[in-house]
């Protein structure tokens, strides 16, 4: 007797699903010894079969990724292929080796004899995961199976299909027979049992059922993290090296320290559907995992999948990983205000690129957002990911409800102190379901929400109408906001394409440390190459301001000189875009020179 737990398209190819690869492991270590659990991951033979780089491509657009799917399990409707072509076209991701039409068919044909070669007629339960970009595939995967084992049960868990949704997708489709509200492993341990014959029942509040149309009422989630054994892997790398042409591919292998997230206000995230507060593992076990993951499968490059990594713990974390000795690469999560100490450490541990919830450059939008930092926080924390040679990914919300023209025209002054650093990524503001704004949506301005419009282009009506949405669109100031933004909207596109024209791959204010003196490049948007010197009491004053600072400690620096004579100097850095100053603050923009960069 076996089960099987399934990762759809489309995860990053290079990547085993943490989902299924942590259910596994949890499983294996509740059930009984003889209880096989085969782990599969059919994203693999569809990136192969489309194409490495148009599967890639694709995952990047959650409306393009659903579309493909879509289109195969509803054939003839035009709206998929319509908004497959301008989902990719608004992201500018870049070029398809592959037409629409032909995707569709390589990913159907992969997929369709991906299922029929596997054997269900002894697999007691079917486990599909629902997170991003996953929905429509794992339906078509349920369709698949249920044509050929229809007495399979299948259940389906994630985030996607969290918050209510999943009792939507029971009504508008007959394959999946339950779905899973929030965090998997308790209530799919009680049903792999019921199904294995080992409980009359099973009694879980977090299933929503087809039969008797029971729908979830809470979620059922692990008390203490460390009770997870370390994630299963080996069905993903043995699936990776039977495909020809995958044997080269650098796996990257996710982690994960905690579950929800611990700041858990910013008004405009929905990504906590699936969790209910915050948990968290200790530091050995975080890093004794990455040890014994890394040992198993010879590997050293990981990806924390947490939405943020926790704030006092996570420099433990990488000081304990370091003593590992091995060249180990991180990706991870973050929010701005951790020092230069702490990030120097994370580095130290083999943090090398980050994705920091910078959102915003005007303090006071970032209140609207809940965020609990200024802009000069977020302009510290690019600054300092550039000093230290950790890959900054980051994100500016753009047309946010209710913004005003004042926090547009402060976020285009505070884009000039930005420009030193690698761009960050605009990114226009959507509605999802039980966000802050969502719930509370007449406090920010807009009138109306209703379902995206979107989802009528994947689905055909009658299926529309019975889901629950995960993005809704709403009216209010949406044209006026789309209006105002559009110029830092640009300005965010002229400082990539400048960078890259220029040629500047690390920051573009540098200094070099004369030991009295200070000399500071800067390179302009112009291509203007300045050159500054700070003597003596100047470069004591630059050095003592790399991070945020008060003026009122920096006039205590300056022994017997006045302090109109070092705010006049402070405001000629700003002036020259080599400082930058706000609220009664002041931090220097350049970053020490480094010859490894």
């Amino acid at each position: 007797m076996d089960i099987a737990l399934v990762s759809p398209p489309w995860p990053l190819f290079n990547r085993p699903s943490i989902q299924i690869g942590v259910l596994k492991a949890f499983l294996k270590s509740n059930l009984p010894p003889e209880t096989r659990i085969r782990n599969l991951h059919p994203y693999l033979r569809v990136a192969r079969a489309v194409g490495f780089n148009d599967y890639h491509i694709i995952s990047q657009s959650s409306w393009a990724s659903e579309a493909v799917f879509s289109n195969l399990l509803f054939p003839g409707r035009k709206g998929p292929e319509r908004l497959f072509v301008r989902a990719l076209r608004a992201r500018r991701i870049g070029n398809l080796g592959g037409d629409f039409r032909k995707i569709c068919q390589g990913a159907k044909k992969a997929l369709e004899g991906y299922i029929q070669a596997l054997d269900f007629s002894n697999t007691k339960l079917v486990g599909i995961s629902v997170c991003l970009n996953q929905l429509s595939a794992a339906l078509f995967i349920a369709r698949c199976i249920k044509e050929k084992y229809p007495k399979v049960p299948v259940v389906m868990g994630g985030a996607s299909v969290s918050g209510g949704i999943g009792h939507g997708i029971l009504k508008a489709f007959s394959w999946p027979d339950f779905i899973i509200d929030g965090e998997g492993e308790l209530p799919l341990l009680s049903l792999s049992r019921y199904f294995l014959g080992l409980s009359a029942s099973f009694d879980s509040s977090a299933v929503s059922s087809r039969n008797d149309l029971q729908k979830a009422t809470k979620k059922e989630q692990i008390t203490h993290l460390e009770w997870l054994p370390v994630p299963d892997y080996d069905d993903f790398f043995r699936e990776l090296y039977s495909i020809e042409g995958c044997q080269g591919i650098k796996v990257v292998l996710p982690l994960e320290a905690s579950r929800g997230c611990w700041w858990g206000r910013c008004s405009f995230c929905n990504l906590n559907l699936q969790w209910k507060g915050y948990r968290m593992k200790k530091v050995e076990q975080v890093a004794t995992e990455s040890r014994l993951l890394s040992q198993r499968y010879s590997c050293i490059d990981f990806a924390f999948m947490d939405n943020c990594l926790p704030r006092m713990q996570a420099a433990q974390i990488f000081d304990t990983i370091s003593t590992h000795d091995k060249d180990y690469s991180f990706f991870a999560e973050l929010r701005p205000g951790h020092t230069k100490s702490e990030l120097k450490r994370m580095a130290r541990g083999g943090l090398d690129t980050v994705q920091i919830g910078i959102e915003a450059l005007s303090t006071s939008l970032l209140r609207r957002l809940r965020k609990g930092v200024s802009a000069i926080d977020n302009l510290a924390a690019m600054k300092l990911c550039a000093e230290l040679g950790i890959r900054l990914e980051a994100n500016l919300i753009t047309c946010f409800p209710g913004s005003t023209l004042k926090e547009v025209e402060e976020t285009l002054d505070n884009l000039d102190f930005a420009w030193p650093f690698p761009p960050l990524k605009p990114v226009r503001f959507w509605l999802g379901m039980e966000s802050p704004v969502f719930r509370h949506y007449k406090d920010f301005g807009i009138r109306s929400i209703r379902p995206d419009r979107r989802y009528k282009e994947l689905f055909p009506d009658d299926v529309a109408r019975k889901l629950v949405p995960l993005v809704f669109e709403y009216t209010g100031d949406r044209k006026r906001q789309a209006r105002h933004w559009r110029p830092v909207e640009k300005r965010l596109l002229f400082f990539a394409k400048r960078r890259k024209e220029l040629a500047i791959s690390g920051p573009a204010i540098t200094y070099r440390d004369g030991g009295h003196f200070l000399l500071v490049r800067q390179i302009l948007e112009n291509g203007e190459i300045l050159n500054h010197r700070l003597s003596n009491l100047s470069r004591k004053l630059y050095l003592t301001a790399e991070e945020p600072i008060e003026v009122n400690k920096l006039f205590s620096v300056a022994n017997n000189v006045p302090n109109e004579k070092i705010d006049a100097f402070l405001r000629q850095m700003v002036s020259k875009r080599l400082m930058f100053m706000e609220d009664g603050k002041v931090l220097s923009l350049a970053c020490k020179y480094s010859k490894n960069r």
